[in-house]
């Protein structure tokens, strides 16, 4: 029987592209190859290349603005590194909402001052700071824009003039936003866009080559640019189930769609946690849900057992939460369909009329 599954990473794909990659495992396009074993050179993997760009870009609406996606190796804690390395001069301004950005700011503390604009440690991050401000002479300003581990999502942006940088791993493609107001996006694939082993990194090209030190060629964005995410051998199969994925999304309708489906799963869930008894949500105000990943609490650890054993027995996967933040957290990424958060509700249903 096929689960659903809530993981929050490596996470759900779109059965399509099972079907599609697994084949491309025996044999890419007919070609008498498998893709995992063409060479990054080869006409065929720089088409993948070039098309998983090409189409990151275009659900961006980034295309012909000065942006260039890069597919790059590391996962995001690469780039917590790479961003601060390329772009840290003096001094960058960091919001901090959770275990990533926490060590994003460590990382670039290697590099210069590092200034955290607002916190919410203070609640376990269970809340998304407002009404902070941005120093304008900041080289930068980072953010995470969904907090996969509390259940939190960056609803809007504040108004800078300063370069915006953003770990988007959990919730890239997943809503609409004005995306050129970011002049750096990076996301772990295996979020919400394919397996684990590539991150995609969306820059703008004017940014780079501000900063004074010498920056070693694999960590320096210029150098990756130059050679089309081909300065050293690629992960060629992340990246062609990356390029299936963008493809599916584009076959949905794109983001906009895709937005619609995934605000009416979160609806559904958030619906029942709230009026449920047996469930209290983790996030302290509602503005501040991220409808991709869901956590709650049981509010009578006496049922957790029965509760545990019944979601399992109806085929649920992934639905633990973090340790740091217990109880339960459901990941609703795009490829999840609204069935299995139905599936979920009925549970939670069942075990309020059992209990």
């Amino acid at each position: 029987m096929k689960k659903h599954n809530f993981s929050p990473g490596p996470c759900i794909l779109p059965q399509q592209v099972f079907e599609k990659a697994s084949q491309a495992v025996l044999d890419y396009n007919g070609i008498g190859l498998s893709v995992m074993e063409i060479s990054h050179r080869s006409k065929e993997f720089i088409q993948i290349m070039e098309n998983a760009q090409n189409l990151a870009l275009e659900h961006l609406g980034l295309q012909d603005k000065g942006y260039k996606a890069l597919f790059l190796q590391g996962g995001a804690s690469m780039q917590f590194l790479m961003a601060s390395y390329n772009l840290l001069e003096t001094k960058a301004a960091y919001l901090n909402t959770g275990t990533w950005s926490s060590k994003a700011v460590k990382e670039a503390k290697m590099f210069g001052e590092v200034m955290e604009v607002a916190s919410s440690k203070d609640a376990n991050f269970n809340y998304i700071p407002k009404n902070y401000t941005i120093p304008a002479d900041a080289d930068y300003f980072h953010c995470t824009s969904n907090n996969t581990i509390f259940g939190t999502q960056l609803r809007s942006l504040p108004e800078t003039d300063v370069p915006v940088v953003c770990d988007m791993s959990s919730d890239i493609f997943s809503r609409k936003l004005d995306f050129s107001k970011f002049s750096l996006i990076y996301a772990g694939a295996q979020k919400n866009m394919g397996p684990s082993g590539t991150t995609l990194v969306v820059i703008k090209e004017d940014i780079l080559g501000k900063v004074s030190r010498s920056i070693p060629s694999m960590l320096d964005y210029r150098v990756h640019l130059e050679k089309d995410s081909m300065f050293n051998t690629p992960p060629v199969f992340a990246v062609y189930v990356s390029m299936l994925t963008l493809e599916w999304l584009k076959e949905k309708g794109g983001i906009s769609s895709m937005e619609k489906i995934n605000e009416t799963k979160a609806d559904l869930l958030y619906s029942e946690i709230d009026r449920n008894p047996l469930f209290k949500g983790f996030v302290a105000n509602k503005e501040d849900r991220s409808p991709m990943n869901a956590t709650f609490n049981l509010t009578d650890e006496s049922v957790k057992e029965q509760f545990d054993s019944m979601w399992k027995e109806a085929g649920i996967n992934g639905l633990n939460g973090h340790r740091s933040v217990g109880g339960y957290r459901a990941s609703m990424y795009n490829a999840l369909p609204l069935e299995s958060v139905q599936v979920l509700v009925d549970v939670m249903r069942e075990a309020e009329r059992t209990s």
